[in-house]
């Protein structure tokens, strides 16, 4: 038997069974409103025969000597109920119940707008001045013994530390408080559409893979979709010879045209 013949013969035997239970259901069907109006045909004729067998009821006798009293207004007969005693009705219940509804949403949007709104002024914290600790130790870590660069990443700045190489004069950093100590704070975050940007360490630069750009040791534009530099932040030396990010102010530089290290310096990570 081929495919062909046994589809045929499946489609046929689906055929009959949905007929079959459609002849059924439909049979049930009738022989129902069959018996439904049987049952009301014998109901109708028992009330008929119960109303011919009952006896018609004796006229009241007539007061003789006695006004008939007027008939009393059921709805005076009511007692009172005070406000207390009927309690809360339905709609007043809801009408409250949606009152406090909406009561808890504003109160919780305040606090989140409040909270929103509020300036981080607490030490530490991003968006406020963090410390990251001694320019030389800082110094020891994001140079390596061979020369390469290996950033420092500081969670609570949410940026990399890296060495500034070159003169900064010849460079569009020359009057912009963005290095200290000849070190500089990038911003983790790339320009284009705000993924964290890892460190490349055969290429010596910053390569986002989410949409391929790329950026040198320095945080300058070399590749990609990026409108921009990386984004750093305003840092500073203290008097106890420690460097100080200033996450609160951003600094933003476009594109340079002449760069101020070289990239890359080996095989791309992308």
């Amino acid at each position: 038997m081929s495919t062909t013949q046994i589809l045929v013969l499946s489609f046929g035997g689906i055929a009959l069974l949905a007929a079959v239970a459609i002849f059924t259901i439909a049979f049930r069907r009738t022989e129902g409103e069959r018996k439904v109006a049987l049952d009301r045909r014998a109901e109708a004729r028992d009330r008929s025969r119960v109303r011919e067998r009952e006896p018609e009821p004796e006229p009241e006798p007539a007061l003789v000597g006695a006004a008939a009293s007027p008939p009393v207004d059921p709805l005076t007969r009511k007692p009172e109920v005070t406000e207390e005693e009927f309690g809360v009705t339905r709609r007043q219940f809801f009408n409250r119940g949606l009152g406090a509804v909406f009561g808890i949403f504003m109160a919780q949007f305040g606090l989140a707008a409040l909270a929103f709104m509020w300036p981080k002024l607490a030490s530490g914290g991003f968006g406020s001045r963090v410390n990251a600790g001694s320019v030389a130790d800082i110094e020891s870590e994001i140079v390596l013994p061979d020369g390469r660069v290996q950033p420092l990443f500081v969670s609570a700045a949410q940026s990399y530390l890296l060495p500034f190489r070159g003169n900064p004069a010849s460079s569009q950093f020359d009057d912009v408080p963005v290095i200290a100590g000849g070190i500089m704070a990038l911003w983790q975050r790339c320009v284009h559409l705000g993924c964290r940007v890892p460190w490349c360490v055969s290429s010596q630069g910053f390569e986002c893979p989410c949409h391929g750009s790329k950026y040198n040791s320095h945080g300058e534009y070399e590749d990609g979709p990026a409108p921009r530099n990386l984004d750093r932040f305003v840092v500073e030396v203290n008097d106890a010879d420690e460097l100080i990010i200033d996450t609160g102010t951003v600094i933003q530089t476009s594109r340079a045209s002449v760069k101020s290290v070289n990239y890359p310096q080996g095989p791309s990570c992308l």
